[in-house]
């Protein structure tokens, strides 16, 4: 752990942040919609789907460095 860098994650979360938001302020309406949908999901669901876009994510982050 002594090679993490603190402040390249702190602009990856900032960068997480502002799509995130860009995403609600942009599509607020069917923002909503998935909202409601997975709040339908039940919880095995919304974990497998939560592990596969962590997974997702972790793999991309491998293939850029």
């Amino acid at each position: 752990m002594e090679n993490f860098d603190l402040n390249l994650f702190v602009r990856a979360l900032g960068l997480a942040m502002a799509i995130e938001g860009a995403l609600w302020a942009g599509f607020p309406d069917r923002m909503r919609e998935a909202a409601f949908s997975i709040s339908q999901m039940p919880g095995s669901g919304v974990r497998v789907a939560g592990l596969v876009f962590m997974l997702a994510g972790v793999g991309v982050c491998a293939l850029v460095s």
